[in-house]
């Protein structure tokens, strides 16, 4: 039973934390002083259990803001490829796309974002959750689209024979150095973001613009990622690059693909080995 709950707790926490491991450790507290205290008088388990795991998460959301945010932060990448088509807890996680538009809600903001439009919570039950009045439920939901309007791209790309050839396009032009057929693949608006964590170097962090992307792709491409193996994946909902060397997994770089030009809006790669030990082969 506590497993079950583990699964169906983990897209919330998740989806507020952007954090395999702060979602575990938030849901694991949860669990633990559920079962470690007086129960009478909870009628919904399961609801009891759901808001503990938000405001906890909204709680450690909070606390990592102390982040030295000099340093690109990109959320840690969960594979939603075949699993995902039977597994509703991986269903139900934020495409990467979004979790990363995300950043610039505050953590009580985007809770208020995902339960209404991830869960489909009506504002009197996020006003339950958070302990709040619908009134400020409405106006958070309002503060969080103004935000996330400003930043939007529209929905990504989600067919996977599509990006995926894409991507074997997006290899073969990186592979041959060719500027011209890369940059034709790429929006004008174009962003690459590189999370290394602070322990792994990176070529550049952050970089926008069709000509300065091109270049620094292939730039990275010719430098470090020439002898690497490269295996297509699905992460969050997205068409994403998994670079191996042997068995050993270096590298996720996660696509954000507009559906209607088929052009790539955004590259994010992430480098960070914590971020990378609950995935490979």
């Amino acid at each position: 039973m506590l497993q079950d709950y583990q699964r169906t707790l983990f897209p919330y926490a998740y989806n507020i934390l952007g954090s395999v491991e702060d979602a575990k450790d938030t849901i694991q507290d949860v669990l633990s002083n559920y079962i470690s205290t007086q129960r009478e008088g909870i009628e919904n388990e399961k609801a009891y259990l759901v808001r503990s795991v938000i405001n906890q998460s909204i709680n450690a959301k909070n606390k990592r803001k102390t982040v030295n945010y000099e340093e690109v932060w990109l959320p840690e990448p969960v594979a939603t490829g075949e699993e995902a088509d039977k597994a509703l807890h991986l269903q139900d996680i934020g495409s990467y796309t979004m979790l990363i538009l995300m950043e610039a809600l505050n953590p009580k903001e985007r809770a208020v974002f995902i339960l209404k439009e991830g869960f489909g919570y009506s504002h009197e039950e996020i006003a339950e959750v958070l302990s709040g009045t619908v009134e400020q439920s409405r106006k958070l939901l309002s503060r969080a689209k103004g935000k996330l309007d400003e930043h939007k791209q529209g929905a990504p790309l989600g067919n996977k024979t599509v990006s995926a050839a894409l991507l074997d396009q997006y290899l073969h032009a990186l592979r041959k150095g060719d500027v011209q057929r890369l940059e034709n693949m790429l929006s004008q608006d174009i962003v690459f973001y590189a999370d290394g964590g602070g322990k792994v170097n990176v070529a550049k962090k952050f970089c926008t613009g069709l000509h300065d992307v091109s270049q620094l792709l292939v730039f990275v491409f010719n430098k470090y990622q020439q002898d690497f193996t490269f295996e297509f994946t699905v992460i969050n909902h997205e068409p994403a690059l998994l670079f191996f060397r042997g068995e050993k997994l270096f590298g996720c770089q996660v696509f954000s693909i507009s559906p209607e030009d088929h052009k790539i809006l955004r590259i994010s790669t992430v480098l960070d080995p914590d971020k990378l030990k609950n995935m490979g082969r």
